[in-house]
């Protein structure tokens, strides 16, 4: 038996000022870094055995787990793809979640953040915030750099990494995976068989490690939070 644990990153700058994030690279937060060293803590209690890591691109994932790691004293090496990267929240990028209910509506920008296929408007490439204007995606081809993003589009990115690159590997180990709200929700809905309505409702928060259990057919023999005080509701049991 086997298990993953997917992990949203610690509490990001821009969470804490509610403003719309996607790929802009923005760092933890102090109250991030303890979220992520309390994650870290959960699972050395348990005694859990990770044999491989991944991570987004982003400085808040790769962060997130690079503190889990040094609370595990592990120092195996990670490996960083962009493709579980959070959704591209396109001309949201970096606007107020709260203003932007006022402006919009609450029903909308609702449907923009959960809703299945509903993309917002396209960010501007000449906007500083636009994938291809920042560094740490200058080696992924401009072709495959998304200006927006349903959680569709995510879904469909994060599903092709995972098959390719990761699955396979729970034959051989336990996984963990520091990534975002939306991959993480995109992860979910494939490992869980989740229909489009339950994902549109399934929160998941910041730096609480999810331990899904596998059995030799990698199907789900049981799963949990590790921070009880902190878990959402599954929807799935």
């Amino acid at each position: 038996m086997s298990f993953i644990i997917l992990i949203r990153h610690g509490q990001s700058t821009w969470n804490l000022e509610k403003r719309f994030t996607g790929w802009v690279d923005v760092d933890l937060t102090e109250e991030g870094k303890l979220e992520a060293e309390k994650a870290g803590s959960l699972i050395k209690n348990r005694d859990l055995k990770i044999d491989f890591y991944y991570s987004s691109l982003q400085l808040r994932a790769n962060k997130t787990l690079k503190i889990i790691q040094k609370i595990l004293n592990d120092k195996k090496n990670y490996k960083k793809a962009w493709e579980l990267n959070e959704r591209h929240y396109g001309a949201l990028t970096s606007l107020n979640k709260v203003e932007m209910s006022k402006k919009l509506g609450e029903d909308k920008v609702h449907e923009f953040r959960r809703s299945w296929d509903v993309k917002p408007e396209p960010l501007s490439k000449k906007s500083p915030y636009h994938p291809i204007n920042i560094e740490i995606y200058k080696d992924i081809p401009k072709e495959v750099i998304p200006d927006t993003e349903s959680l569709k589009d995510t879904y469909e990115r994060v599903l092709e990494y995972f098959k390719n690159e990761i699955e396979e590997k729970l034959i051989k180990g336990n996984i963990l995976v520091s990534a975002h709200g939306n991959s993480i929700r995109a992860l979910c809905k494939y490992l869980f068989n989740l229909d489009n309505n339950k994902i549109s409702k399934l929160e998941i928060p910041t730096g609480n490690p999810l331990i899904i259990n596998l059995d030799k057919d990698l199907k789900i023999k049981s799963c949990e939070y590790l921070d009880k005080e902190r878990a959402k509701d599954l929807l799935v049991f």
